[in-house]
Formats: C-alpha cells, structure tokens, sequence
C-alpha cells in the first residue's frame, strides 16, 4: 500500500481514475495497525479500489481538511469526493461488506 502526504493527495486520491479508500491512521495506534494488514490483504485480492494510507501525524492538514477526529478512520474517494466513512476497526469480512460496492 502506498503512502500519501499532503503534497501528493491531489494526484494520488482526487485525481485517480478508480475510487480509492485513504486510511488515516498513525504510529501509535493499535486499532489501526490491527486494520492495516487486512487492508494490505484486500489491496492484493482486487484491482478495483486504490487503498493508500496517510500517517495523520505527519500530514495534520490532511487530518484536518478531512475533519478526521478518531482513528483508524476509512474514507473512499471516487472523482474527488467522499462517497463511503469507515470509522473503527472491522474484521475483513465486515470491511469487505462496507466496500462491497467498490470490489
């Protein structure tokens, strides 16, 4: 999964083809590294959805703009705007169902 900053969101989220799920997460969190892997899992089971990662304490304006107040935080993007919120973490086949229009 690729990591996204704020200088590379635009090109890599708003402006992608296919809808692509942004996970917030940070370092610190264990929540979000028990949703990373399964994340990683469902990145390499389809080719339907982009699924990149921003690290919230390094790009705090991203967290902001997105109005990102509790994590491991889930957002898909198609044509530049959020369609879906996934907020806290699920087991894959709970992810997988909220995703099921993307995949």
């Amino acid at each position: 999964m690729k990591n996204v900053t704020k200088d590379s969101f635009q090109a890599d989220v708003l402006n992608s083809d296919k809808p692509v799920l942004v996970d917030f997460w940070a370092e610190w969190c264990g929540p979000c590294r028990m949703v990373g892997p399964i994340l990683e899992q469902i990145d390499g089971e389809t080719d339907k959805i982009e699924i990149v990662k921003v690290n919230v304490d390094e790009n705090p304006e991203l967290a902001q703009q997105f109005q990102i107040t509790s994590i491991p935080n889930m957002k898909v993007f198609k044509g530049g705007e959020v369609v879906k919120d996934i907020i806290g973490a699920k087991p894959k086949a709970a992810l997988e169902a909220d995703l099921a229009d993307f995949l």
